[in-house]
């Protein structure tokens, strides 16, 4: 779907829902949205809440970047995302500072 990235967000909308075979009101009934908002949205490019955003998202089972700015995510970042989720936040600090001094291992690796 890279030919997306060029949309606007209710084009993107629209297309994600075609792709998926749904129907407006099916979409509709998925986020808690009336079908005549969602068609606002897909059409006219109408705005929309953060809320209804991440309803957006679940129901197209889709990133809020894919959406607001057309950018897909890798299948590696999800995967990653996914496990780093898992854990607790004091867990994923010091996930991230043990990333930190192997990234520095790294650099100092490859500068000698």
């Amino acid at each position: 779907m890279k030919h997306t990235e060029k949309l606007g967000m209710g084009k993107r909308i629209y297309s994600l829902r075609k792709h998926k075979g749904y129907t407006r009101e099916l979409l509709s009934t998925r986020t808690g949205i009336s079908s005549k908002f969602l068609y606002e949205i897909e059409m006219k490019d109408k705005g929309f809440s953060a809320q209804t955003l991440v309803k957006l998202c679940q129901a197209l089972n889709v990133t809020s970047d894919y959406i607001l700015f057309g950018r897909e995510i890798n299948r590696y970042d999800q995967e990653l995302t996914a496990t780093i989720e898992k854990f607790t936040p004091d867990t994923i600090e010091l996930i991230k500072h043990l990333m930190e001094i192997a990234g520095e291992l790294a650099k100092n690796n490859l500068q000698k």
